[in-house]
């Protein structure tokens, strides 16, 4: 099954459950590629954590599994660069009950968004764009772009001009006009829905399609999940004159040491990969969803969702935004540009939009920055996160996030699309115990 049908198939499970500018390549970049040291597990009170509170993730993960709610699960926690907890429950197929490990691979899906993001911060970081170019910029094919704007009397649609040409910003922001024909049911769906750019051979195909198809909304004034990350990927392939998988595999994947995290899985791999289980209602049991392994490089390697990582990789990636860019010995990207990464740039029209995608609604105190959700108010939203949170997840139930307040990351690692009836919530879960573990504040 293709990108485009497992979103959609994801679409209908959410349906129902509801800066500087300019610089040089950083010069730890052309370093070597750094080993991934086997992860070091502290103990949670060195880093102002209570093990018996810790104790409870542990019960309620192997909870899930227990009532056969999750196959398998990773959770993986580190605070002030330090891990404290990295556990492994349940299995990673059913059929061969084979047991989930640490370094079980997984797709990771949207959470490929981030590190497009991060490959996009690195060429901005050397000049190659800004917030304010308009896209067309760097990709001419979007000069004549429209917006849809109402059906006519004869039920056809009407297209008008943007008020104005949808800029870089916007795009890193799911705020451009573009959307993925997935989770919608407008005209402008049904023409995504026709014409599959997800399904386009390359990406140079896939902008082809795109530079065909009107814009959903004015840039600026709505937020709408979309494939804005598959663009991304195209404009690090034409910005950087590198493929996409190698620009990642070079300037993020090499110098962090994330040694199973790619496109495609290897044949020498193929046996740590977990099975991605959906729920069946008429069975009530979790059965394999139609999802083949990608054991060759795609020819359309998707920005928007077409990794596979571990929780250890991931932590290497998240651990780097965590500390500002850098890992030590190395530096992937300044601080600033982390810092616009991080910080909401929607404006308070978008916010008040009503937009979203399943459980995340964009309002007041949660907007996006570029390629994460923001929790800047958790107060006003009841959130037990630290203001400043950012955040993603995949549509295979994978999550993760960021506290720079509290100087947390947490990766979990599962693989099943949608949800179960009268399951908790992995997520909230592991939010709800993570903070009730924290017994100091952030150094």
């Amino acid at each position: 099954m293709r990108i485009s049908k497992l979103l959609r198939t994801f679409a209908l499970t959410l349906l129902v459950l509801a800066a500087a500018t300019q610089a040089a390549t950083p010069q730890a970049l052309r370093q070597p590629a750094a080993a991934a040291p086997a992860i070091a597990v502290s103990r949670p009170e060195k880093v102002g954590l209570s093990s018996e509170s810790l104790k409870e993730l542990d019960a309620a993960m192997q909870d899930l599994v227990d009532k056969k709610h999750l196959a398998g699960i990773v959770t993986l926690l580190a605070r002030h660069g330090q891990v404290v907890q990295h556990k492994a429950y349940g299995v990673k197929d059913l059929d061969s009950q084979s047991p989930m490990q640490l370094d079980t691979i997984a797709r990771i899906y949207s959470m490929t968004k981030p590190i497009a993001g991060a490959a996009m911060m690195m060429l901005y970081e050397e000049g190659k764009w800004k917030p304010s170019d308009p896209i067309s910029k760097h990709i001419p094919e979007f000069a004549d772009l429209k917006v849809f704007s109402a059906m006519d009397a004869d039920g056809k649609p009407v297209f008008v001009a943007p008020t104005h040409p949808p800029t870089m910003g916007e795009l890193m922001s799911h705020n451009a006009g573009f959307t993925y024909g997935l989770f919608g049911n407008t005209p402008v769906d049904k023409m995504y829905q026709a014409d599959n750019p997800l399904e386009a051979p390359s990406l140079d195909a896939f902008i082809g399609k795109m530079a065909k198809l009107p814009l959903l909304y004015q840039p600026g004034e709505r937020w709408v999940y979309s494939v804005s990350v598959d663009i991304q990927g195209y404009l690090v392939q034409k910005l950087s004159g590198k493929t996409f998988p190698a620009f990642l595999q070079d300037r993020i994947f090499k110098p962090l040491g994330m040694k199973d995290t790619g496109f495609f899985v290897p044949e020498d791999k193929l046996s740590r990969v977990a099975t991605i289980y959906q729920w069946d209602q008429a069975k009530m049991a979790l059965a394999r969803a139609s999802d083949p392994l990608v054991t060759k490089m795609p020819g359309l390697p998707s920005g928007g969702g077409g990794l596979y990582s571990t929780a250890a990789d991931y932590l290497r990636f998240a651990q780097m935004m965590a500390n500002g860019g850098e890992l030590p010995g190395m530096r992937l990207l300044r601080r600033a540009s982390i810092d616009m990464m991080r910080t909401n740039v929607l404006n308070e029209q978008t916010l008040n939009s009503k937009s979203g995608i399943g459980p995340v609604r964009i309002q007041p105190g949660l907007g996006f920055g570029y390629d994460f959700a923001v929790m800047f108010d958790p107060v006003a939203l009841k959130s037990p996160l630290g203001k400043g949170s950012y955040w993603w997840w995949g549509i295979a139930g994978t999550w993760f996030w960021i506290d720079p307040a509290n100087d947390i990351v947490f990766i979990g690692i599962i693989q099943r699309r949608g949800g179960v009836p009268g399951a908790a919530n992995h997520e909230e879960l592991s939010r709800a115990i993570t903070y009730k573990a924290l017994i100091e504040p952030a150094r």
